[in-house]
């Protein structure tokens, strides 16, 4: 690589992180491993290790990083979330790639193609995202109509999404209800697969007995949603009201805490790129940083258009943090001392500063932090003994 920045992905990780979901979770028949953006971040590369895991369905936003996951896995289905532009359907069928089907209107144009082969899709229904999805009961039943009329339509599964955890809403067991409503007059035994879950759904509730897929997301990369109990006097209270409204509405139970141990595959460096000594009262960067004592300023060649910033706070040096100054499009300046030297390699998070600590500091999620490290940050998947490179 020219420029010494780059993210380190550990496969292995990842093959065991789906191992360990399997063996605890293990009544589900098809696991989707859901790879959308670059598989969160890390890299297609991390596909083999998914599969060579356990995941035997794979997942995707659009059929331009579907066709992406073919690089690296000829045989394992792949499903399109969303609707794909038909126009490019043969792209599709040609490689293995299975359709949403998120409205009538659009399940139509599907059936008025000339079609030579068959088509495999994924019935979306909306139950309570209004994002996606068949609406209406009448909807579902022409659906399933029109698809029973025409013998190239294989209808292979069925399935929706949480739009909340349910451990302190009502909203999961409302749309749990919504979707048994919207099935109501199908036989869902004979839809081949049937999936609702999601990582922050299938750790906090008993499996629904007609579903026999999950879609694995964030627990996936290394996090699990577990929630330590909190024993303080001011926690107690909170749980006894919270099972109360849980009695009150019937709300299915939940679990706030599980033992799923899964760990994060993505860890960030750079390099020190230059050295100056500072003095008490000078300036660093564009918003004139006061520098509170004396010391030395390091510069490192990644910045805010690689997706870091001042506020991720510090970074670790010789596993010793030491506080980001300012932030610059493609450079950040930390605060140092005489320790550091040039080219002396940075953690930006990893295993001194831990992605759940900089979350904290950013105030966002996994789901934000991974997706905003950008394709200028080379990629370098680490399986075993091997390290590859991955450019864009």
């Amino acid at each position: 690589m020219y420029r010494k920045t780059y993210a380190k992905i550990d496969g292995k990780i990842l093959e065991n992180n789906v191992k360990e979901i399997k063996k605890k979770y293990n009544q589900y028949q098809y696991y989707f491993g859901v790879v959308k953006n670059n598989a969160y971040g890390h890299g297609m590369h991390i596909v083999k290790n998914l599969v060579k895991g356990g995941i035997n369905y794979l997942a995707v936003s659009s059929l331009e990083e579907a066709l992406q996951v073919r690089k690296y896995t000829r045989t394992t289905p792949i499903l399109v979330l969303e609707p794909i532009d038909l126009e490019y359907i043969d792209d599709a069928i040609n490689n293995n790639i299975t359709l949403t089907v998120e409205s009538l209107s659009y399940l139509k144009q599907v059936i008025a193609l000339p079609l030579s082969y068959e088509v495999k899709i994924h019935l979306k229904l909306d139950t309570g995202m209004n994002r996606l999805g068949l609406k209406e009961e009448k909807e579902v039943v022409k659906a399933f109509e029109l698809i029973k009329e025409n013998k190239k339509i294989i209808l292979e599964g069925i399935y929706s999404h949480f739009a909340t955890s349910g451990k302190k809403d009502k909203y999961y067991d409302q749309q749990i209800n919504r979707f048994k409503t919207l099935t109501a007059s199908i036989d869902l035994t004979k839809i081949p697969i049937v999936h609702l879950d999601r990582s922050a759904t299938f750790v906090s509730h008993e499996k629904l007995d007609f579903v026999n897929g999950v879609r694995l997301g964030i627990v996936l990369y290394g996090f699990n949603n577990s929630l330590k109990p909190d024993t303080s006097l001011k926690g107690k209270l909170r749980t006894i009201k919270e099972n109360w409204y849980r009695k009150k509405n019937h709300l299915s139970l939940s679990f706030y805490e599980n033992d799923l141990q899964v760990h994060t595959a993505f860890s960030l460096y750079t390099t020190v790129m230059s050295l100056r000594p500072v003095k008490k009262g000078e300036v660093v960067g564009y918003t004139t940083k006061v520098i509170e004592q004396d010391g030395y300023i390091a510069t490192l060649p990644i910045g805010y258009a690689d997706g870091i910033t001042k506020e991720f706070g510090y970074v670790s040096i010789h596993k010793k943090k030491y506080p980001i100054l300012a932030d610059t499009m493609d450079m950040i300046m930390v605060f140092v001392d005489e320790k550091v030297k040039l080219k002396d390699q940075v953690e930006l998070f990893g295993n001194t500063i831990s992605i759940r600590e900089v979350c904290q500091r950013v105030n966002t999620n996994s789901y934000h932090l991974f997706n905003q490290i950008t394709s200028r940050v080379v990629r370098v998947h680490v399986d075993a003994q091997d390290e590859v490179e991955i450019k864009y």
